[in-house]
């Protein structure tokens, strides 16, 4: 695979577990992936309700930071992203994930013409610190999810097909947190999205690319549900979102999916119709021309 940002998230229900393995053992971990995306790397978490995150922009198979929290956070959830950038200085304002209302979203795509973005956000551009489009569409389900009086999933509805109807973009994939939930969106079809449901007692053992074994010791005694931008180990249960598909992933580990956007983009956007340097970051997952 070439460059693309990667998204990555993990849902363990109503106990706490380690993502290590990961983001750090799997055949495609975060960390390898890296390698081929390297202008950032951030994990989020929550300890005891309170989001916590660790970012920086530089790549994670030389952060430190990053592999020393891998291996001992905990937590009911998480989001991690590696970023190729398209949008945004390389600075830590614009590394992934971002933290809005005590929820945390990491994005995948390329959202255009912020300006009329902002403009619909009004009063929610308040929230923004950096100039990714990302920040501004996390906004958007922020400001869209307080009209809705706290409702997540019409938010999250309403400022999609908003954003799918108003404006040029080439995705909208994302992963987004909350202490006891996790959400994740595939739109359109043009980079892929997957999930992985492992019940209790799976192994976490795979063989890599090398043909060595590698073994997870966090997380086996849980069950757990897996978001990613890719499958990131030989297990055939992935499956890969439809176009359009909200997945949520609750308190108790249930999954539960929706279709919340039907056919196209209004004003789709192709590799060519990129700049040179978002080009770059979106070419490898693309799907379609």
């Amino acid at each position: 695979m070439g460059r693309v940002c990667r998204l990555f998230g993990m849902s363990a229900g109503a106990e706490r577990a380690r993502a290590s393995f990961w983001l750090l053992d799997a055949p495609d971990s975060l960390t390898v992936q890296s390698h081929r995306d390297p202008d950032g790397t951030g994990l989020g978490w929550f300890e005891d309700a309170a989001p916590r995150i660790s970012k920086q922009p530089i790549a994670a198979y030389g952060d430190a930071d990053f592999a020393r929290t891998a291996q001992e956070v905990s937590s009911r959830t998480f989001v991690a992203h590696v970023r190729f950038a398209s949008t945004g200085s390389l600075t830590p304002r614009n590394t992934h994930p971002f933290q809005q209302h005590g929820r945390l979203f990491a994005h995948n795509g390329v959202i255009e013409d912020l300006q009329a973005l902002e403009l619909r956000l009004g009063p929610a551009s308040s929230l923004l610190e950096g100039d990714t489009d990302s920040e501004r569409l996390f906004a958007l389900i922020t400001s869209e999810t307080q009209q809705r009086g706290g409702d997540l999933a019409e938010g999250i509805a309403a400022a999609c097909a908003w954003v799918a109807e108003n404006l040029p973009l080439l995705a909208i994939n994302f992963v987004l947190i909350t202490p006891d939930e996790l959400w994740a969106l595939r739109y359109p079809e043009t980079h892929g999205l997957f999930v992985l449901e492992r019940p209790a007692g799976s192994e976490l053992e795979h063989s890599s690319s090398l043909g060595m074994r590698v073994r997870s010791k966090h997380g086996a005694a849980h069950p757990l549900a897996v978001v990613a931008s890719e499958r990131m180990d030989s297990d055939p249960a992935w499956r890969e979102l439809r176009s359009g598909e909200l997945l949520r992933v609750g308190p108790q580990l249930q999954v539960s999916s929706r279709q919340i956007l039907q056919g196209p983009p209004a004003h789709p956007l192709r590799l060519s119709d990129l700049g040179a340097r978002a080009q770059a970051s979106q070419a490898s997952q693309l799907n379609s021309p």
